[in-house]
């Protein structure tokens, strides 16, 4: 089990306990915005911190 932490711009957006680690350039979709993994930090024995690069938001008119 890893303690997954998914970091936009160096801010946490999300913190997760899960049984996998996510893979290097997966999509992803957190709080309903789609992204894709950029890097991946692993410390320590179970800690994981990962990059994510969420699409721009489309403005509405």
């Amino acid at each position: 089990m890893y303690i997954v932490h998914f970091v936009e711009n160096k801010h946490i957006i999300l913190s997760q306990y899960r049984k996998n680690k996510p893979i290097l350039n997966e999509e992803i979709r957190i709080k309903g915005r789609k992204g894709k993994i950029k890097n991946i930090q692993e410390q320590e024995n179970r800690i994981v911190y990962v990059e994510v690069e969420f699409e721009k938001k489309k403005k509405r008119r």
